[in-house]
């Protein structure tokens, strides 16, 4: 039960410095526990601390000075997901996913990640994946290396957990099909608007040809589309890992280039920089507030504007699996659905619970193997009971884990993102 608001003050004054906005924003939960099994780690763990009301209650205790800043708190920090699910499930409207973020930003300043593993982890996400050009050149390397097949080789040297995760790289795109988009892609017949599109870093490498059918369904529906050259990495995985200050520069850079690009919506295809976008606004107050309000998702444009060309008909029976930082974090839904739902002799098949997290989330199937490998078992036992013949999502996390998590448990159905689909439809339609 709370406390009165004179106890509530006194409280606020005796939070612990960079702790207030989880302070406050933790003040919203009313613990009624509705978010228990939305909680991914809650439903394979069934501990209290592995919830989100369990979470929120030892992330106030830190903020106000009664638990300390030490082991607990950093395991179930980092344990969490952030798959968002429980502000889906939340009637308080709990913004849990900015709390999680708060937590980890502190943790990493109070230095409580420095163990070899997290130190990799910043060193690539500060050094190489926000890096075009270091970026493609190791992309390079590790095309050459699958198509050799010495990829596969050194792979059967690797000790388990680094066998199960080289598992996860689907094959590299050939260096054709990551040259990079132009600058301006024009509208074809009549213009109905100019956006702007992210190109993102892990998409415009190992998932160009989606950038590619991104770019010309956009095109192919009458709206001009520009990638500004300043544009770059989105952040989100920074901000996950608690590099808030290295997050924030990037959306920084990016609200920067598409302000100066005059577009009226910033386009993306992954779930997770569609989620950045929207969040710039909290990272950037004054900045990032025009991106965030401008940030859609590909599938949810095309909803919402229309479809112009028209569809030609795919023979598939198809599960859409909702990536969970598209459903719960940018409440997008029903918009893919209803995109694949107009191709003609498409069914959609449904299957339980499309809105579980898969157990991708960003780097945590490399950070948490076992935990997502049981998460994922759950998402793939699901598909397997619907047996389709495509799975789509709209995330590069969610694709990889789905395609290696099909594979491994042996699938016939293969994963792929819907714009793909609607590209695949529009090319149908324009045949003899």
């Amino acid at each position: 039960m709370s406390g009165s608001p004179s106890d509530e003050r006194a409280t606020a004054a005796r939070v612990r410095s960079g702790w207030q906005d989880v302070y406050t924003r933790s003040l919203d939960c009313v613990h009624c526990g509705l978010c228990l099994q939305a909680c991914p780690t809650y439903v394979e763990t069934g501990r209290e601390l592995s919830s989100p009301r369990g979470r929120i209650y030892l992330m106030r205790g830190v903020a106000e000075g009664r638990i300390p800043l030490g082991e607990t708190i950093q395991h179930e920090a980092f344990l969490c997901l952030g798959c968002r699910a429980c502000e889906t499930a939340c009637p308080s409207g709990v913004a849990y996913g900015a709390m999680v973020e708060g937590t980890r930003r502190e943790l990493v300043r109070a230095g409580r990640r420095e163990d070899a593993a997290a130190r990799l982890e910043r060193l690539a996400l500060r050094s190489l994946v926000p890096h075009p050009r270091r970026l493609h050149l190791v992309f390079d390397l590790l095309g050459l290396a699958q198509r050799s097949g010495l990829l596969r080789w050194a792979a059967a040297l690797l000790p388990r957990r680094l066998r199960e995760s080289a598992a996860l790289l689907p094959p590299v795109p050939s260096r054709a099909q990551r040259r990079p988009l132009p600058e301006r892609v024009p509208a074809e017949g009549a213009v109905r608007g100019r956006v702007g599109f992210l190109r993102g870093c892990v998409m415009s490498e190992l998932f160009a040809p989606i950038n590619a059918a991104s770019v010309r369904a956009l095109a192919r529906n009458g709206f001009e589309v520009v990638l500004p050259a300043g544009q770059g990495c989105c952040g989100a995985l920074q901000a996950h890992s608690g590099d808030a200050d290295f997050a924030a520069r990037l959306a920084r850079r990016n609200a920067r280039a598409f302000a100066d690009a005059g577009v009226e919506a910033v386009i993306s295809n992954s779930a997770g920089c569609g989620a950045a976008l929207r969040d710039a606004g909290h990272w950037l107050p004054d900045e990032g507030a025009e991106l965030a309000a401008k940030a859609r998702d590909v599938c949810e444009w095309l909803d919402a504007e229309g479809l112009r060309a028209p569809l030609g008909p795919v023979r598939a029976r198809v599960c859409y699996d909702d990536p969970c930082h598209l459903v719960h974090g940018q409440r997008v839904e029903a918009a893919p659905r209803r995109l694949l739902g107009r191709i003609p002799e498409l069914e959609l098949v449904a299957h339980r619970d499309p809105g579980a997290c898969c157990g991708a989330a960003g780097t945590y199937n490399l950070t948490h193997p076992e935990m997502a490998r049981a998460v994922l078992e759950r998402k793939l036992a699901s598909l397997a009971e619907a047996d389709p013949d495509l799975v789509c999502t709209g995330n590069p996390g969610c694709l990889m884990q789905l395609r290696a998590g099909a594979l491994a448990r042996g699938l016939r159905a293969r994963v792929m993102h819907p714009i793909e689909l609607i590209e695949r439809a529009h090319a149908a339609a324009s045949l003899p």
